[in-house]
């Protein structure tokens, strides 16, 4: 299903069916967090997003990355809360997120605490990026790295946010 709701999208072109699904400012943001926050449950991700998401828009979003199979959803039981959990093609939205920031750094004004991740991606593209996207596998899909690097490239691009926001204190 794409974002407009329809099962087919509007032509054969591939950029056109990323852009179906990938094409809301709001899906990119809920996957980013998801992707580089760790934010697996809905008030995490509501409460957690620098952009201030509206809650009925992040219901409408979670559902529809659900529906477009780029998030799995497990059902809450009781007393615990719905998990959302990447898929392989949520995790191969990776790339494009780093692009997508290498762009925003060369194009758009950015803060440097909320740039740091996405210079780092970009300064270490390739291979940072397959390293994220191992670790992604690894967390959501639960297929094991057999050697992952030290640090995880996720505790990389954590200490570098850390020390930009340490610099920007003092």
């Amino acid at each position: 299903m794409t974002l407009a709701g329809r099962d087919e999208p509007r032509s054969g072109c591939a950029i056109n069916a990323a852009v179906e699904v990938l094409g809301d400012p709001w899906t990119l943001i809920v996957l980013r967090d998801v992707i580089f926050g760790g934010r697996r449950h809905f008030r995490e991700l509501l409460h957690g997003n620098e952009e201030g998401i509206a809650s009925n828009i992040l219901a409408a979003r979670l559902r529809k990355l659900v529906a477009t199979g780029l998030l799995t959803r497990d059902e809450a039981t009781r007393g615990q809360r719905a998990t959302y959990t990447l898929t392989e093609a949520g995790i191969q939205t990776l790339p494009v997120m780093v692009a997508l920031g290498t762009w925003g750094l060369a194009h758009r004004p950015t803060t440097p605490e909320l740039a740091v991740r996405a210079r780092l991606l970009a300064e270490g593209a390739p291979r940072l990026t397959h390293e994220l996207m191992d670790e992604l596998r690894e967390t959501h899909l639960g297929i094991p790295h057999a050697d992952p690097p030290s640090p995880r490239a996720s505790e990389r691009l954590r200490q570098a946010y850390e020390e930009t926001m340490a610099a920007r204190e003092r």
